[in-house]
């Protein structure tokens, strides 16, 4: 007997329902597999993925990117888009480097190091010194330094100087060019737009207003410029004449007379360098790994000499570690940086959140584990009531008998000073920018550009300081007054805290402050440095006030705690920028350039204090030519 033929529709019905239910959730894990892909990819591009094997006689290469940083600070996101899209990162960690150079020294399995610097584009000198530091300990182990670039500029240069051997390519050059301080003045276009900027500062040589009402650098702040710029560069002749054996003075020489030897030399700035003795040889690089692969060996399979990138062996090495349980219950030295301008609440990428570095400071207060704190610091200050946030968590970590100890890096001025100088010690680099005591208040009034276009304000109110801080009204004589009153108070509390936490008399820290700025090496002469040392020598004094014992403790960054993948990707697709799309493309570059690079917006994006208080310092020198990347 046959089926009924809906009998035999209802059976396909059913075999196909399966068959599609079986496509529907076939695709649905294919989808959730894929996410859970893609979140395992996140994380291991940002914790290095799986670690290398250390092979014999191999090749440390040093190959820095973008800037160097004490801590990576930037947008999750454009970390996201560099690893996947194969771009050089925008910043490498430059203990990364020290570490990697300084376990190197004692591992017999590395030989020697090459060091490639066309992808750096920032670094101070302060900086580029700590890694000479860990290159002489390399070196010190009897094992040589390649450094090899297609050209060099002023910074690639003074750490490649500190090799044993400098290469670069015949259609080379090295430009050194000198130091400079250079800003932007925006007094005729605020005058243009109308925008009243009222100042309110202490000090002849706080020039940190001046691009708000004027539209050239002062006399003052010229002449304290040149000296502590003069400073700096009289170090970099001497770390680089030092070790090409050149004699001192040799690069005002080399730049004075670069017209002239270039014409000399028909125009060929490698033959320039090479005579010169800025290096000791000029090869391609073919040439240059064929005569690194004589000392490890050839790697076939790539081409080139048998090598293994410093991230790479740093992750090799802390494998190492965790399976020989190498780090016990080591106690910790907490390295906490307040890096980039200092700004209220928690701050953005490249900030120092006045909130978070206090969370930071009270974590490692907390934290048993902890018996130190080496607080890193690279800014050039900010807003006063985050510094003084700061300044309290260091007071707070001293008073629970845990010893606090400063490592200055480029640039500690200003607000930069305010958070340090509290400190049991201080540490600094001949080079490094510091000083610049001072306070100013800033606040713009928009009552002109209102009325211009036909809107005016007006009121009333129960006293004469109702309404008197708003933007939209012109600041009355009493309110100015308030509000320098304030600034006074705020520049005396500054200096007596300096005067008591450097142990020197209030009128002498007077002389020295009124917001002029110091390189390291006056800043030691005068007593608002106590030594110079890099980070290493700043983390040895914590541990040993701190009464630990060599080899039973580890410096350990203490830093936000990282986004999961999850809010990574909220973030990567959630990011806002400003529109510049009805702007023709070839205005958008560099227009996008200087809104993210330029001094008005990074001046205007830092206006965060609460009472419109600022110690802030735009100091740090040029030493390169290229653009910020």
């Amino acid at each position: 007997m046959s089926d009924h033929p809906s009998q035999k529709k209802s059976l396909i019905r059913r075999f196909f329902g399966g068959v599609w239910s079986l496509i529907v959730n076939l695709y649905r894990g294919v989808i959730i597999i894929g996410f859970f892909l893609l979140l395992f990819s996140l994380y291991s591009a940002f914790t290095g993925g799986p670690a290398q094997h250390v092979e014999s006689n191999v090749a440390l290469v040093l190959w820095p990117s973008g800037a160097l940083v004490d801590q990576l600070d930037s947008d999750p996101s454009q970390r996201l888009i560099e690893q996947f899209s194969g771009e050089p990162p925008s910043q490498t960690r430059l203990r990364d480097l020290t570490q990697a150079l300084e376990a190197a020294a004692t591992d017999a399995r590395i030989s020697v190091a090459v060091l490639k610097l066309d992808n750096l584009s920032a670094a101070s000198m302060p900086q580029l010194e700590e890694l000479g530091d860990a290159m002489r300990k390399f070196r010190a182990a009897n094992k040589p330094i390649y450094a090899y670039g297609p050209s060099f500029d002023q910074i690639s240069y003074f750490v490649a100087s500190q090799a044993d051997d400098v290469s670069m390519d015949p259609m080379g050059s090295i430009l050194l060019e000198g130091l400079g301080v250079y800003q932007n003045y925006f007094k005729d276009g605020l005058d243009k737009l109308g925008i009243e900027i009222n100042v309110f500062r202490v000090g002849e040589y706080k020039s940190a207003v001046e691009p708000f009402l004027r539209n050239d650098m002062s006399e003052d702040a010229k002449a304290a410029n040149r000296e502590w710029l003069g400073d700096l560069w009289t170090h970099y002749d001497q770390t680089i004449s030092a070790h090409r054996k050149l004699e001192a003075g040799f690069s005002n020489r080399y730049v004075a007379s670069f017209t002239e030897q270039l014409k000399v030399h028909q125009g060929d700035t490698a033959k320039l360098a090479l005579d010169a003795g800025l290096v000791n040889r000029l090869e391609t690089i073919a040439e240059f790994r064929k005569r690194v692969a004589e000392k490890v060996g050839e790697d076939d399979e790539h081409g080139s000499f048998r090598q293994i990138h410093f991230h790479d062996y740093l992750g090799a090495i802390e494998h190492e570690k965790r399976s020989g349980d190498a780090h016990g219950d080591k106690s910790q030295v907490a390295m906490i940086a307040v890096q980039g301008e200092i700004v209220d609440g928690i701050g953005e990428p490249g900030q120092a959140g006045g909130d978070t570095i206090s969370d930071l400071l009270d974590e490692a207060r907390r934290d048993d584990e902890v018996a130190a704190v080496v607080l890193r610091v690279d800014s050039p200050g900010g807003s006063v009531w985050a510094s003084e946030q700061i300044r309290r968590g260091v007071q707070q970590l001293r008073a629970d008998g845990k010893p606090v100890v400063v490592s200055m890096s480029s640039v500690a001025a200003s607000g930069g000073y305010w958070v340090s100088m509290d400190a049991d010690r201080i540490y600094a680099h001949e080079s490094t920018i510091t000083g610049s005591i001072g306070i100013f208040g800033l606040i713009p009034t928009l009552e002109k550009p209102l009325e211009k276009l036909g809107i005016h304000t007006d009121g009333v109110g129960t006293t004469p300081l109702a309404g008197a801080f708003r933007l939209d009204r012109a600041l009355s004589d009493e309110v100015k007054a308030i509000i320098q009153s304030q600034i006074d108070h705020g520049y005396r509390r500054f200096i007596e805290g300096v005067a008591a936490g450097r142990k020197l008399d209030v009128a002498k820290v007077d002389e020295m402050a009124r917001g002029r700025v110091w390189s390291g090496l006056d800043a030691k002469n005068l007593g608002l440095v106590d030594e110079f040392g890099g980070l290493d020598a700043a983390a040895a004094d914590a541990a040993q006030r701190a009464g630990l014992i060599d080899g039973e403790w580890s410096l350990e960054p203490f830093e936000q705690a990282p986004s999961g993948p999850l809010s990574m990707l909220s973030r990567f697709f959630g990011s806002a920028q400003i529109s510049l799309a009805w702007l023709p493309s070839s205005v958008q570059s560099p227009l996008r350039q200087w809104l993210q690079q330029g001094d008005a917006n990074r001046a205007l994006a830092l206006l965060t204090d609460r009472r419109s208080m600022y110690s802030m310092c735009f100091c740090e020198p040029t030493l390169s030519s290229r653009a910020p990347r």
